[in-house]
């Protein structure tokens, strides 16, 4: 029998709780019963010490087993605590018989039972006087609660049984309460899911509807939700963007070629130079994507060596020197002399710096100065990037490394990017087992600060 997730859990909590109340009923009732028998044990006792103590004290004045104040004892101790006695001089001469009061309060009260039945037990005491045997006393008690202990008992009895029937009926409607509280937020969240699967990106769960212990869980769920939305909204303008960056160059080398067909043109040195230029357009796409799927590899290899980071800031500078005159932004570049090393692939160490030296370039107007240094710190190499370029916004930071994401579209299609740069330099930074960090703002500037561990 499938039961559904609220059956369940009320079943496990009626089962834990019940069994809770079912030990602590048992062990309640037992001890109830334990500590009071206990207790009608001990007052037995020193009610038969009692009677004791005046026989030999009355024999010790007097030289005889009993006298009227005796009798009388033993008189209440029969009415009031159902004990009977018997007292026997040391020549066997019985001197004192309660027994026969007993046995008429037992006919009185509708039994037919005798002191003598298996229903009473009896035990005997010597009397002494010093080292003297004066007498025997035998008393006769019930060996079951008789009378207003079994009625305080049965009353004691009583109630527990209704406090435990009112902690089961209690339990019963705090399980049926719980597990319709706490089911509600897994069935939203099993309906959340549902919707995710098929398709419905702006699903959201309502939090105020979730126990304290279920809202982490539907915040994290909202968090998904809104981050697949991001990234479908991503991956339909990714669609949209790479449409069109490849549809410009096939429909210029398309008429081109017609037109050549056709004999409208003549392929003379021109023509072929824009032909070309078109077709280097769409293989510097297609490389683009094959870079981006090379560094996001799981299984990308690195083949590490001891590299200078002078060195290395050299290359860089001889790369891009030329691009930066003939833009008119000034090149900065600190410690080239310093020699501080650290363990990397030099191939993707260089390819990050190209990509974030180029995004510096090329966002950095006239006029203005690109730096880049390298620090040493806690057993890491950092290289700064830092450029008086336009700047990123608050809403585009997050978004950055996510491939495909293009804060400036206008721009981008300028240089011919598709926006996943910094998604090839994130992967190759992680790769390295490094950090990037980027902090910017608007018409002032961008930092760029790459972490590699020394070892």
């Amino acid at each position: 029998m499938n039961l559904t997730l609220r059956s369940r859990v009320l079943l496990y909590l009626l089962v834990v709780s019940l069994s809770g109340i079912l030990i602590a009923s048992i062990t309640i009732f037992s001890g109830v019963e334990n500590q009071f028998t206990d207790y009608v044990t001990t007052n037995r006792v020193k009610s038969i010490e009692t009677i004791k103590e005046e026989a030999i004290q009355q024999y010790n004045d007097t030289g005889q087993l009993t006298n009227e104040q005796l009798k009388n004892m033993v008189h209440q101790q029969a009415m009031a605590e159902s004990l009977y006695y018997k007292i026997h001089t040391n020549n066997g001469d019985l001197v004192v018989d309660s027994t026969s009061m007993g046995s008429m309060m037992k006919m009185m009260n509708g039994h037919q039972s005798s002191l003598n039945s298996n229903e009473y037990q009896s035990e005997s005491y010597p009397l002494k006087s010093g080292n003297k045997v004066i007498g025997n006393l035998t008393v006769y008690y019930s060996g079951q609660l008789i009378g207003d202990e079994f009625a305080f008992l049965k009353s004691i009895k009583r109630n527990i049984i209704l406090a435990v029937l009112f902690t089961v009926i209690l339990s019963i409607v705090a399980s049926l309460l719980f597990s319709k509280r706490l089911t509600s937020g897994v069935d939203k969240l099993v309906i959340g899911v549902a919707e995710l699967r098929n398709h419905q990106w702006k699903t959201q769960i309502p939090l105020n509807d979730l126990t304290g212990e279920m809202k982490p869980l539907g915040e994290s769920f909202n968090q998904l939700a809104d981050s697949l939305v991001k990234e479908e909204i991503l991956r339909k303008q990714f669609t949209a963007d790479f449409a069109h960056e490849l549809r410009t160059p096939l429909a210029t080398l398309r008429s081109q070629i017609e037109a050549f067909q056709d004999g409208i043109w003549e392929p003379n040195e021109m023509r072929l130079e824009q032909f070309h230029a078109e077709l280097m357009r769409l293989v510097r796409l297609v490389n683009d994507l094959e870079k981006l799927i090379a560094a996001e590899n799981p299984q990308i290899k690195l083949n590490k060596k001891k590299l200078e980071t002078g060195e290395i800031l050299s290359f860089v500078e001889d790369q891009f020197s030329p691009l930066f005159i003939e833009k008119g932004v000034a090149l900065e570049i600190q410690g080239k002399k310093e020699s501080p090393w650290f363990l990397g692939d030099q191939d993707k160490i260089i390819q990050i710096l190209i990509n974030v030296v180029n995004n510096a370039l090329q966002y950095t107007p006239a006029g203005s100065k690109v730096s880049i240094c390298v620090e040493e710190k806690d057993n890491q190499i950092i290289f700064i990037v830092k450029d008086e370029g336009v700047g990123i916004s608050e809403d585009d930071l997050p978004l950055l490394f996510q491939r495909f994401y293009r804060g400036d579209k206008s721009r981008d299609r300028k240089t011919g990017g598709v926006g996943i740069g910094l998604s090839i330099v994130k992967a190759f930074v992680e790769a390295h087992r490094g950090e990037i960090k980027i902090r910017s703002q608007l018409n002032v500037g961008t930092i760029i600060e790459l972490y590699f561990p020394k070892k």
